[in-house]
C-alpha cells in the first residue's frame, strides 16, 4: 500500500465517529463510557487484534443488540471495518486503535460482556511469549475487564498456541470451560456463528483444524 493511501485513510480514521484512537479527545475520556458512548445499556463485547474487523462486523450484523467492539493498533487495517459499518449502517459497531497492552486504560473493571480472541499471531518463538494474547498476564487483564459470569472466546488455527493457552489456564481459575481441536467436527460448531474469517478459509482448506474454546472467571 502506498504511503499515500495509508494517509487518506488515517484522515478518514480521524474524521469517523466509530474509530477511537490516540488523538481524538475521546480516546482519553472513554473509559468507563462505552455505554454513553453507544447510547444504550446494551452488552458489549470486544474483538481482540480484530485486523479489518470481519468478526466485529459479522457478529454487529447478526446482534444489532449488542454493541461490538474492534480493538487493533492498525490504523489502515480498522480503515475497512470502520469504512463498511458507516456505509452499512451499523450504529452498533466501533473501532479501538490501541495495543492490546493499554486495554485497561480504555474501559473500566466489569465493563465488557464478552471477549473475542480469533486467530492472533501465535509467537511462536520462546522470546515472544511475553507478546501471545493468551499469555498469564493478558488473561489477567481480560478477568478484570468482564463482567462476572462473562464469557471469553478463543478460536485459532495453531495447534501450539491452543496447547500454550490450555496450560496457561491452568492457573486461574475458570468454570463453564468447553474446547475443541476441531471446531467443524463438534458439538461446539454452533459457537462461531458461521463467521468465518479471511484466513480461516484459507487455513480450512488446506485441511487445518480449527481450534475453540470458551470460558468464564470464577468471581
Amino acid at each position: 500500500m502506498g504511503k499515500k493511501n495509508k494517509l487518506a485513510k488515517f484522515s478518514e480514521n480521524m474524521a469517523s465517529k466509530n474509530v477511537i484512537e490516540p488523538g481524538k479527545e475521546l480516546y482519553e475520556s472513554i473509559h468507563g463510557k462505552w455505554s454513553e458512548f453507544f447510547g444504550n445499556d446494551n452488552e458489549i463485547v470486544i474483538e481482540l487484534a480484530c485486523g479489518w474487523g470481519e468478526y466485529t462486523i459479522s457478529l454487529a450484523e447478526k446482534f444489532p443488540d449488542r454493541n461490538f467492539i474492534g480493538i487493533d493498533i492498525k490504523g489502515d487495517r480498522i480503515w475497512r471495518g470502520s469504512q463498511y459499518a458507516q456505509k452499512n449502517g451499523l450504529d452498533n459497531v466501533a473501532f479501538l486503535r490501541t495495543h492490546i497492552i493499554e486495554i485497561l486504560n480504555l474501559f473500566d473493571e466489569n465493563e465488557v460482556d464478552e471477549i473475542w480472541l480469533t486467530f492472533p499471531d501465535p509467537r511462536p518463538k520462546d522470546r515472544d511469549e511475553k507478546h501471545r494474547l493468551s499469555n498469564k498476564s493478558f488473561l489477567e487483564k481480560y478477568r478484570k475487564l468482564l463482567k462476572p459470569e462473562g464469557w471469553f472466546k478463543f478460536k485459532t488455527d495453531n495447534t501450539e498456541l491452543f496447547e500454550y493457552t490450555l496450560q496457561v489456564l491452568a492457573d486461574f481459575d475458570i468454570k463453564d470451560h468447553e474446547f475443541t481441536f476441531d471446531l467443524y467436527n463438534s458439538q461446539l460448531l454452533a459457537e462461531h456463528h458461521d463467521i468465518k474469517t479471511k484466513y480461516e478459509r484459507i487455513w480450512t482448506e488446506k485441511g487445518e483444524k480449527i481450534k475453540y474454546m470458551k470460558f468464564r472467571f470464577e468471581d
